[in-house]
């Protein structure tokens, strides 16, 4: 039987949107460009137009001037949440063997929001639940407990829960601890997603420049997802060295994926350009 294709991976304009004016940085993004953008993921200008002004609505995007938009101010969280993602091997220190404490327990269970919300900040920083409402990491990632603690409050854990360090576990403990994470299979993903980016970076000369900002997108969209969401573990949970190659790699493939992008913008006309163009046809 024929090979079916695998069906083209799909894009939420407010996702697109946010990740382009991220990658900005301090500049702005024109319009232009991001309806040219749009376009390479199957996207109206009035579908790029009418989430623009959402975001704007919702003070995640803001006008700087005709026809050009930077982050609104309540996507500064957003951010610098991109900003700690490059420096996730700043974040790493030696382990001591110990481990930093969660306990949630009478935290209410009753708020949905509140509850994904807190669980959220758990998994982002790596934390796994040993038993009901008690949760624990190593004790190896930012400078202190202090600074595990403040970090959590930020990306939404409540500020009753007690966050603390934790020492001198039973036997039987540590073999629960152990178990929490799988560090054979993130080896593994280290190890793939090095090797797929290496090879699509590979190749890409020969793309069309609108299919690698596609493609690049998608692929680097990806890996940091899998970065952020990485655990870091220290060894001997993990391969600290296949981690700081997974990392190198992701840097590089999004250094790659800007130029690319980059590329893409210089091969449009210039706002000016574009505008003027509208006015000559409509003359």
């Amino acid at each position: 039987m024929p090979h079916s294709p695998a069906p083209e991976p799909k894009v939420q304009p407010k996702h697109l949107l946010l990740e382009l004016l991220l990658a900005t940085d301090e500049d702005s993004l024109p319009v232009s460009h991001a309806v040219a953008a749009g376009a390479v993921f199957g996207l109206s200008e009035n579908h790029v137009r009418v989430t623009l002004a959402r975001l704007a609505a919702q003070d995640m995007a803001q006008a700087t001037e005709r026809g050009a938009w930077r982050l609104g101010p309540a996507a500064r969280s957003l951010a610098q949440d991109v900003a700690n993602w490059r420096r996730t091997t700043e974040r790493l220190r030696p382990w001591n063997g110990q481990y930093v404490a969660v306990h949630c327990g009478h935290l209410a269970r009753s708020d949905r929001t509140s509850t994904r919300q807190r669980e959220r900040a758990l998994h982002l920083l790596g934390f796994a639940e040993l038993q009901r409402d008690f949760w624990l990491r190593p004790d190896n990632i930012e400078a202190d407990i202090a600074a595990i603690r403040a970090r959590l409050h930020t990306l939404g854990l409540e500020r009753g829960a007690v966050v603390c360090g934790c020492t001198q576990l039973d036997a039987t403990t540590e073999a629960a601890v152990d178990a929490l994470w799988d560090g054979a299979a993130l080896n593994q993903g280290y190890r793939a997603t090095r090797e797929r980016l290496q090879r699509w970076l590979e190749g890409s000369a020969g793309l069309p420049t609108a299919q690698a900002a596609r493609e690049s997108f998608f692929l680097g969209g990806a890996a940091i997802r899998q970065l952020v969401y990485d655990p870091l573990l220290p060894e001997p949970m993990v391969d600290g060295a296949l981690r700081q190659s997974f990392i190198a790699s992701v840097l590089a493939f999004d250094q790659a994926g800007r130029a690319i992008w980059q590329r893409f913008y210089d091969a449009l006309p210039s706002p000016d350009t574009a505008t003027r163009r509208a006015r000559l046809r409509l003359a």
